[in-house]
């Protein structure tokens, strides 16, 4: 590192003793712009990285992408009931204020996707460049006018296309296109009578084409959100799925009624020679008062034998959907009649014998038949899961319940007590089968506790010299004060020159003891007690208050489970009338 800072300092040096004596001229000043500007470019590259790595996370980000596609599919039909009929004038309207709401809604849900865009070609344009500037020095860089040379750019580009993600970025691509915006806000009212039909056909195709983008974004995304998402928001993503598809169904079926009677409008006009009506609103060739009696006649809504057959949009036109009323009601309406017919595979409907209307027809059939089988896989999949989980609990149970039964044999606990212990524990599994049992001390009621302590605790402290002496309701006063603890292995639980503060009984597990290093060690097991040296201390209740001294380190050899109790609660039992020896009179 100190060569290679001298060879840069000395490359700085040569370069300024060269320029000495030259005037301070443009070409110098550009040359610095030039410096300027890469190192400012290289800085900006750095800041995309970090930015890109603390922003967001990719699981946080999904998500965001998910309810992005599923706003912007909630939004996009907003454009289909854009058009309404005015059936007075029999020509076709455009709702403004509705346009208006739809368009800056649309734009403000493609702000996500262009951000998604941005966050899958950055990482590839930070890597293509590294790989191109690879080997070369600083000062090169430095002299580059520009991030990379003309010379690079094929192979920048090459590198580029094969850093991309190119499914997911052609995916946003199409779905951030301004497709609705175009086709009904603007070329839908710019179709004339010479063609319509044709031209109408296409605009339609491309309009629904449009979902298949978003959508397969959506099956992108949630396969990550429905994985780590829990069971409730699943059941709600996948009923949301069902609601949004009527919606969308149902705004499908009002452009299409809409179309329908238009339709019949243009083939009348087209078999009257002086037909000069463009059927829109706002066009200066209007409707004739002739003209709209014939299209009353033609395309009118009689009660019986009706001449034009609208089919499944015959119910839109004759209750007034298709006018120019209240857009809540038409919404409402639409959506309820895309809910009933997704919910019963289109089997209530009467079709004509367009084409065109029976591909309609057959489309909400599948698309309500496709999401009944993705519901029932979810449940399936539900149900399995549940019971793989319910038998992996139950394994787990079992084994506990094996290391608990081997535990509590391997202490002598009476049979009374075993049953007892195994009641609160089976209540506690019961209650919480996830739950994770880490000491049995904590699911059983006080009482219980108290006599396990004793059953535990009793035998040991009895061991001890000094407690031997003294009344048995003492080791049992000394018993109410203990306090469960665990020890993992390696820990240090005493160490050496520092003040005593606990008295340990081990009831399962090994300790080492040893001095300075671990070279000679002694081991002390269940059953064993260390901190003695506070019995003493507590007895000479009228000494000093300084506690003992550890002479040695304590360290787990294994997971360690005892019991502590602390100086502070041996002084409080060392003040008991009962604190003495039996043989004292």
């Amino acid at each position: 590192m100190s060569s290679q800072r001298r060879e840069d300092d000395d490359h700085q040096t040569n370069m300024a003793s060269d320029t000495q004596g030259k005037p301070y001229n443009l070409e110098n000043v550009e040359g610095q712009a030039r410096r300027s500007a890469v190192s400012n470019k290289n800085g900006e590259l750095s800041t995309k990285k970090k930015w890109e790595s603390k922003l967001l996370s990719a699981s946080c980000w999904n998500k965001m992408i998910v309810i992005s596609c599923v706003i912007a599919i909630s939004l996009d039909p907003l454009f289909l009931y854009i058009p309404f009929i005015d059936e007075d004038n029999k020509c076709l309207g455009m709702d403004k204020k509705l346009r208006n709401v739809a368009l800056i809604s649309r734009s403000l849900t493609d702000i996500t996707f262009l951000v998604d865009i941005g966050y899958q070609i950055i990482p590839g344009i930070n890597k293509a460049y590294e790989v191109i500037n690879q080997g070369k020095e600083q000062w090169e860089l430095d002299w580059q006018s520009t991030l990379i040379r003309r010379e690079e750019i094929i192979p920048f580009a090459v590198i580029l296309a094969r850093e991309l993600n190119w499914c997911s970025l052609v995916t946003d691509l199409l779905s951030v296109f301004p497709m609705p915006q175009l086709l009904v806000g603007y070329l839908f009212f710019e179709m004339r009578r010479s063609g319509y039909l044709e031209r109408r056909k296409v605009v339609n195709f491309f309009l629904l084409s449009q979902y298949l983008p978003r959508i397969y974004r959506i099956v992108l995304s949630s396969k990550e959100l429905t994985r780590t998402a829990g069971i409730r928001v699943k059941a709600l993503f996948n009923l949301f799925l069902y609601i949004l598809a009527s919606h969308v169904i149902g705004a499908f079926w009002y452009f299409f009624s809409v179309q329908r009677e238009t339709s019949c409008w243009h083939r009348t006009c087209g078999k009257q020679t002086k037909c000069m009506s463009t059927f829109y609103c706002d066009d200066d060739h209007k409707t004739t008062t002739t003209m709209i009696k014939l299209l009353n006649t033609s395309c009118g809504i009689p009660d019986d034998n009706p001449q034009f057959d609208y089919g499944i949009f015959l119910d839109s036109i004759k209750i007034g959907n298709t006018g120019h009323i209240q857009f809540p009601t038409k919404l409402c309406y639409s959506f309820w009649w895309g809910l009933r017919n997704l919910s019963n595979f289109g089997t209530s409907l009467t079709t004509s014998s367009y084409v065109w209307e029976n591909l309609f027809a057959i489309l909400i059939s599948v698309t309500g038949l496709l999401l009944f089988i993705y519901l029932i896989g979810n449940v399936q999949t539900f149900i399995q899961m549940r019971t793989t989980k319910s038998e992996e609990i139950r394994q787990k149970i079992d084994l506990k319940k094996d290391v608990i039964e081997t535990w509590m044999n391997k202490n002598d606990i009476p049979d009374g007590m075993k049953k007892e212990i195994m009641k609160n524990i089976n209540k506690k599994w019961e209650e919480d089968k996830d739950g994770v049992l880490e000491n049995i001390f904590n699911v059983l009621p006080d009482y219980t506790k108290k006599s396990l302590k004793y059953e535990l605790c009793l035998k040991i402290l009895s061991q001890e010299p000094l407690l031997q002496l003294m009344d048995d309701k003492v080791r049992k006063m000394m018993c109410d004060y203990l306090k469960p603890v665990t020890y993992k292995a390696d820990d240090i639980i005493f160490q050496m020159d520092h003040p005593i503060n606990r008295m340990l009984l081990i009831i399962e597990g090994t300790v080492l003891t040893y001095k300075h290093t671990r070279g000679e060690e002694t081991t002390k097991d269940s059953g064993d007690v260390y901190g003695q040296e506070l019995l003493t201390w507590s007895s000479n209740q009228s000494g000093s208050h300084s506690r003992p001294i550890c002479s040695e380190n304590v360290q787990c050899r294994t997971n360690v489970e005892g019991f502590v109790l602390l100086a502070e609660d041996l002084v409080e039992v060392s003040k008991c009338e009962r604190w003495k020896l039996n043989d004292d009179p």
